[in-house]
């Protein structure tokens, strides 16, 4: 019996030392035996999200107004001098009707040569361009600051843009910010309640900013140095438009 025994166990230590012989031998000869191991993360919390609206609207309280002055002539030292002055008038005029300095810039100044191509190239004269940003806070003073700039030599008048002070554009993107929020809440609860489902925490809030305050052109050519009659531009209504979307953890 313990002969037997004896045998079946050097039979199966044999088996085992030719198997990992083999192994060593193949894995020589052919490479790597390749092992995969598949890993799958489970989690009970499942994200869903949601998004919602919100918008304010009311007229602006401020404008930019951008204009300038362009004088030619065959010394460029005489062009600038036109163009300085007209500006100093238009500047001087502004400022008595309630304009401060900080809120005037020059936003470009050029100087370019006039050329003649008759026979050969040659000066023919220089052209001076001053351009000028007005930013009007009290905005009930824009058709006043147009007329000023107009009747005080400006010959280039661009485009008149409404816009918000900082304060009440802040103000806005609250309100709009809070009917955004609102409508993705009940928008979130609904959905929950019609799907059967529990809404967890809120884990993230994203904020999308829609649009913005599109330039309203004025004059598309040069101003006439007197206009007919008094300007009257009416800046209506702008509105911030806000979208939210709230990210839920489902329970």
């Amino acid at each position: 019996m313990d002969k037997h025994l004896r045998n079946t166990g050097s039979a199966a230590a044999g088996a085992v030392v030719l198997f990992f012989i083999l192994l060593f031998v193949y894995t020589k000869l052919v490479g790597p035996i390749p092992f995969t191991v598949n890993n799958i993360n489970t989690s009970k919390d499942t994200p869903f999200q949601v998004e919602g609206q919100g918008s304010a609207s009311a007229a602006p309280d401020q404008a930019t107004i951008s204009f300038g002055v362009t004088k030619n002539s065959p010394a460029v030292s005489d062009a600038q001098s036109q163009t300085n002055n007209a500006i100093d008038s238009i500047l001087n005029n502004l400022k008595k009707i309630g304009i401060s300095d900080k809120d005037i810039k020059t936003t470009n100044y050029s100087v370019n040569p006039n050329y003649s191509f008759e026979g050969t190239q040659r000066i023919t004269g220089y052209n001076v361009t001053q351009n000028i940003e007005v930013k009007i806070k009290d905005i009930k003073n824009t058709n006043r600051a147009v007329d000023t700039i107009i009747e005080s030599g400006a010959n280039l008048v661009g485009q008149i843009q409404f816009g918000f002070t900082d304060k009440s554009k802040v103000e806005l993107e609250e309100k709009a910010r809070k009917e955004a929020v609102d409508k993705a809440k009940q928008k979130a609860q609904s959905i929950a309640k019609i799907a059967g489902v529990r809404l967890g925490k809120i884990i993230n809030v994203q904020e999308l900013q829609q649009g913005g305050i599109s330039p309203i052109p004025f004059l598309g050519r040069e101003a006439e140095s007197q206009p007919s009659k008094e300007t009257n531009i009416t800046p209506g209504e702008n509105s911030v438009k806000l979208t939210i979307i709230l990210t839920y953890e489902i329970n």
